[in-house]
């Protein structure tokens, strides 16, 4: 049967929207973002615990003195684990797409619950939205709005549209028709029908529907920080990347005490202003912990800690002026650094956030998959990045974005892709030699990220070229999964080929032998190359001008390597402060500036 190209089509049709409908997504792009940024800095202006104090006075409104003490001690926990920024960040993503969804989802499944044609039209769509894998749901996000916020934003919106529309629809229809025809036998127009009849009786119905958007919108965070959202979405992707299962463990419980919050708080407000919720809320039994304020106490709370926290100076730090410096070029000017979670990515990317702050300016580092870095390169959302090897690895980025991106030249090369295994694995010294040992090693190639540019090479060129594709199969993963399975290996002397480059830290780490490529299937060695947005280096022409300059021997190289991995993860910068301590006089020739002989702190 010939293959159908749906996917083909799709593309077209997705062209055909950007180039026609920019406007329009750019319109939509301007008013998620200005949301966004809106409640965001409601959320990030107060300190923490005030704004714990305030959450936990509405849950004490909401559902009792029990639940205000615990999300106050929910959201402290976030504050104690240095993880509230990101909690806020991702608590204003939510609401935004929550509050998007609902104006959208909530007429449509009015209209569904009056209209049987409109409802089995939308029955299909909804069904394809629900079971969609929701990271495909990333892809046209992309596309339209470009990386952050807003791609985020209307990802995670379409995921969590759903339940939305059929619970609306569901509620109304499950009014008793009874009613309906009393209302409209006393003449009751169908306007006031649904609004003082159907809506009201359908509300708990209602509210669980939102409730249900909320949470499908906190499940999609994870995957939409895969677009440079940030937040704790952003922080489990980091964790992914570098097998940070610490990291991971307290970005998942920040998302937990958020999910628990918002989803007792919508459960205990549609109680409220349901007339049946409030009937039953009231014959309920109290306790001392159950005990609710009126809503002029809690009002009255709000305001308390309000005038309590501007008495004590704890609404924010004020801003003050930063005395000049002959060093301060970037005077508080934003650059943005994309990276991927490969070794001398991280390094050269925490070297160049550690040098440019030292030169005045505000640098943001944000991590991601290959794909997404080069799309957000070609996009302008990203200004620069240091790992992009050239001609050969990343040749499939480059001819795809090449057009729109600059490069600012080779700073470290060459470099060599190779399969490695252990020193003891005596009779495996080339790929070729591969070929007989395949039941030793499982048939297994242990591998990276799917969207490096070698894993390609690997599975298009080399296991071809040495009649491997049959005995071995690549598996993917990342680079710290490869890291652990060779470790894991290394200890227990058992065979293991895992994909690596030169330089690489392992090579020092560990005992390993580089297999031998007598067919020159890997290629010749790439450059390291920084790559920048197109006008990067005119906007920012010092940056860019340092950037063309740097160069990095091995040796200097793999001792950040070390210097990073021996310092342990979340503190990649500290690494870099000490290593520079070490090395006197590199900030000044990397970054030079009249006058910063004196004023670099690294520098002496």
């Amino acid at each position: 049967m010939p293959r159908l190209r749906l996917g083909d089509g799709v593309d077209s049709g997705l062209d055909w929207l950007v180039t026609h409908l920019s406007w329009l997504f750019d319109a939509v792009k301007t008013v998620v973002q200005g949301m966004y940024d809106g409640i965001d800095a409601v959320l990030t202006a107060p300190q923490p615990l005030l704004l714990a104090g305030i959450l936990a006075v509405l849950a004490w409104w909401l559902r009792g003195l029990l639940a205000g003490a615990l999300a106050f001690a929910g959201f402290a926990l976030i504050d104690s684990l240095a993880l509230w920024d990101e909690a806020m960040s991702t608590l204003s993503l939510v609401l935004v797409a929550t509050a998007v969804a609902l104006v959208i989802s909530i007429p449509l499944g009015i209209w569904a619950a009056r209209s049987q044609p409109v409802a089995a039209a939308l029955r299909p769509v909804l069904d394809l939205l629900q079971t969609m894998p929701s990271m495909v749901l990333l892809i046209p996000a992309i596309l339209f709005f470009g990386m952050g916020v807003p791609a985020g934003v209307v990802a995670t919106l379409i995921f969590a549209l759903a339940p939305g529309v059929r619970m609306t629809e569901l509620g109304i229809r499950q009014v008793d028709a009874e009613l309906v025809e009393a209302a409209e036998a006393f003449g009751t127009t169908p306007r006031d029908t649904l609004f003082r009849v159907q809506l009201p009786l359908a509300l708990p119905t209602i509210m669980a529907g939102v409730n249900q958007v909320i949470m499908l919108g906190l499940s999609m965070v994870v995957i939409a920080g895969m677009v440079g959202t940030g937040g704790l979405g952003g922080a489990v992707n980091e964790a992914i990347g570098q097998l940070d299962i610490g990291l991971g463990f307290e970005a998942g419980l920040g998302i937990v005490v958020l999910a628990v919050y918002l989803d007792r708080m919508t459960g205990a407000l549609g109680t409220r202003i349901s007339p049946l919720g409030r009937r039953a809320a009231a014959r309920a039994r109290t306790g001392v912990w159950a005990h609710r304020p009126r809503p002029t106490v809690a009002l009255s709370g709000v305001a308390v800690l309000a005038l309590v926290a501007g008495g004590l100076g704890v609404l924010g730090p004020s801003s003050g002026g930063a005395a000049a410096s002959a060093t301060d070029v970037g005077r508080g000017r934003e650059i943005s650094i994309g990276y991927i979670p490969w070794d001398e990515g991280i390094a050269s990317t925490y070297l160049w956030k550690e040098l440019l702050e030292e030169r005045g300016f505000k640098v943001k580092t944000t991590q991601y998959a290959a794909g997404p870095l080069y799309t957000g390169l070609a996009t302008g959302q990203i200004d620069f990045q240091t790992d992009s090897w050239l001609p050969t690895t990343h040749a499939e980025y480059w001819k795809k974005y090449g057009d729109r991106l600059d490069d600012l030249g080779r700073w470290y090369g060459p470099t060599s892709l190779e399969l490695s295994v252990p020193s003891y694995m005596k009779d495996v010294n080339s790929l070729a030699d591969l070929k007989d040992h395949a039941a030793e090693f499982g048939g297994r190639i242990t591998g990276i990220e799917p969207s490096a540019g070698m894993m390609g090479l690997l599975k298009d060129k080399v296991l071809e070229e040495y009649g491997l594709d049959g005995a071995y199969r690549v598996v993917d993963g990342s680079t710290p999964a490869m890291l652990a399975e060779l470790k894991r290996a290394y200890a227990r002397k058992q065979p293991i080929v895992v994909t690596l480059w030169s330089p690489h830290w392992a090579y020092s780490t560990y005992d390993l032998k580089k297999l031998k490529d007598p067919e020159g299937a890997w290629g010749e060695g790439d450059g390291v190359h920084t790559l920048a947005r197109q006008d990067f280096a005119a906007d920012q022409p010092e940056v860019g001008a340092w950037l063309k300059d740097f160069r990095m021997t091995e040796e200097q190289l793999t001792g950040l390597e070390a210097q990073i991995q021996r310092a342990g993860k979340g503190k990649e910068q500290d690494a870099v402060r000490t290593w520079l301590k070490g090395h006197p006089g590199l900030v000044d020739r990397w970054v030079p500036v009249a006058g910063a002989g004196h004023g670099s702190r690294a520098a002496g």
